[in-house]
């Protein structure tokens, strides 16, 4: 094996039908980012990474660990990942789902002054856990934090199963929302790191697992809690008569521990290879790459030399844990940030997609938080409002959500429509079905509307999670990705608080909702970037 030495260029130009050096053929005249593994617009001359912007011996061993996976390409070690990671993804909506299914079995009981409140609490646990498990990965690993979320989840949520009072359930869904809120972050960062450039997209594919845990959550509180909970016409509602949502929770826990007991006994996660390189156990970053080859039944031309060939031509500053702390430090002075708002039109685009991620957050949970709630009080009016047809209608609700997801990996791909035609129609679809499911006269009217509520709203969020990092630059990415996040969580946060004022035996949280996507989903048609056809700088 030879040494590869690291690249000068961070750009090299590519003709239509050359193979550039990962395998792969350029299709029209443009330029393959090598900083970044990926293919610049065409006749684009500059880096996706600016030279200076970070450690160039950090940039140039990044360049080598990227070849060396593509190298690798994607074989069995990345295929069980992808199941795995899926459980991140599941989590991630199952107990959100599990919130809102046992939101009104637990205000029968307990009798709560501001119901809300259990909301309020779930949404500041899932803000707490986005916020220690997205930076803590970087300080303690991903593989422990990739392992401990779900471990988290699972122990508190099955705990929360014997609480006596409103109080330790919103305390335990705070704590279980804690575990939850750090999958996102931690899973697509632990992925994204082992995925050679050319399958990048089954990041998308991922979200199918999100849109099979509410089928499974609601699939499984139909029978629990439509036969084992308190009616909504009941005048009292004891803990013996409503034991329906405490089996739920231990199921959804259980579920969880499942999946935690697979990721730490059945499967073996590596520390990242780039996160070991910054630091500076280069040794055990080549070690890991070629143990990935191995499983996947190849070799890998990687060699420490390789990466120790970055470190000379003059700089001096090294990957050590010294100089990956001086990185983290120099973080802190917001020049990621204010890259994002460097120029006005990008300012404009990261303004806009944070405001379209902040509607959203407020939007959905302040509908889908109360959904069973209003089920029950409108279907009282039809005369079915029985808890048992309740989280059957859920259930049927769930399922359409499958089929959203996969139409919207399709729908992104149409010629002048693309992702924001895509994303804008059926965030405005998702409003105007919620003010439609207002109109209903019958029980299945209303559970027509709901059904198209959850399919648009499964289209806009497949296509919002690939649309969003596709317009950022790669060095600020995770900025950007972060930015949009916080915004979400903080205005789910205000949806609880809103609620707790709003007359719930009204349709004012459904109204409130349906504006806010109509509102998202004109904001998302002002949006100055089309990601279809064109690479990510």
């Amino acid at each position: 094996m030879t040494s590869m030495e690291p690249m000068d260029e961070s750009v090299l130009p590519g003709k239509a039908g050359e193979v550039d050096q990962v395998g792969r053929t350029f299709t029209t005249d443009d330029a393959f980012d090598a900083n970044a593994d990926q293919y610049l617009a065409p006749g684009s001359t500059d880096a996706a990474i600016p030279k200076g912007t970070i450690d160039p011996v950090y940039e140039a061993k990044a360049r080598v660990l990227n070849h060396a996976i593509q190298e690798i390409g994607m074989g069995w070690y990345q295929w069980q990942l992808f199941i795995v990671v899926g459980f991140g993804w599941a989590n991630d909506n199952l107990w959100p789902i599990v919130t809102s299914l046992i939101f009104t079995p637990i205000t029968n009981e307990f009798h709560p002054s501001r119901p809300p409140l259990l909301s309020l609490a779930q949404n500041i646990g899932l803000l707490a856990g986005a916020m220690f498990w997205g930076f803590g990965c970087d300080v303690f690993g991903r593989r422990h934090a990739f392992n401990l979320t779900l471990g988290v989840t699972a122990v508190f949520g099955l705990i929360a199963a014997a609480s006596p009072n409103f109080a330790t359930i919103g305390t335990f869904a705070a704590l279980w929302s804690f575990g939850v809120g750090g999958n996102l972050p931690v899973d697509s960062a632990v992925f994204l790191e082992f995925l050679p450039g050319s399958h990048q997209y089954l990041l998308t594919v991922l979200s199918i697992d999100w849109a099979i845990a509410q089928v499974i959550a609601t699939l499984i509180a139909w029978p629990l809690l439509g036969n084992l909970t308190c009616q909504e016409t009941a005048t009292t509602c004891t803990r013996a008569e409503n034991m329906g949502w405490r089996y739920f929770v231990i199921a959804m826990g259980g579920i969880s521990l499942i999946e935690f007991f697979v990721r730490v006994v059945f499967f073996t996660i590596f520390e990242s290879p780039k996160y070991l390189m910054g630091k500076g156990l280069d040794e055990e970053a080549v070690k890991v790459v070629h143990e990935v080859a191995r499983r996947n039944g190849k070799t890998s031309s990687l060699t420490l030399a390789d990466l120790q060939a970055c470190e000379t031509g003059g700089s001096t500053q090294q990957t050590s844990a010294k100089a990956a702390l001086k990185r983290k430090l120099s973080a802190l002075n917001f020049s990621h940030v204010r890259a994002l708002f460097a120029s006005r039109k990008l300012a404009f685009s990261t303004s806009l997609i944070m405001l379209v991620w902040a509607f959203i957050g407020l939007g959905y949970p302040l509908y889908n938080a109360f959904l069973p709630y209003l089920q029950a009080i409108r279907g009282a009016k039809f005369g079915d409002g029985s808890t048992y047809l309740t989280y059957r209608n859920s259930l049927i609700i769930a399922t359409l959500g499958i089929p959203g997801a996969l139409l919207g990996g399709v729908l992104v791909e149409i010629p002048r429509f693309g992702r924001k035609g895509t994303l804008a129609v059926s965030t405005v679809l998702t409003g105007v079905f919620l003010y439609c499911s207002t109109t209903a006269l019958t029980s299945e009217a209303l559970l027509g509307w709901n059904c198209a509520f959850n399919f648009c709203s499964n289209v806009m969020y497949a296509v919002l999670y690939a649309y969003t990092p596709e317009i950022f630059p790669t060095k600020d990415r995770g900025t950007g990705n972060a930015l949009t996040a916080t915004s979400n969580r903080i205005f789910g946060i205000m949806a609880p608080i809103i609620a707790m004022f709003a007359n719930l035996e009204t349709s004012a949280p459904v109204y409130t909702s349906g504006a806010l996507f109509i509102a998202a989903g004109c904001l998302v048609a002002l949006l100055p970037f089309e990601p279809q056809g064109k690479a990510s700088l």
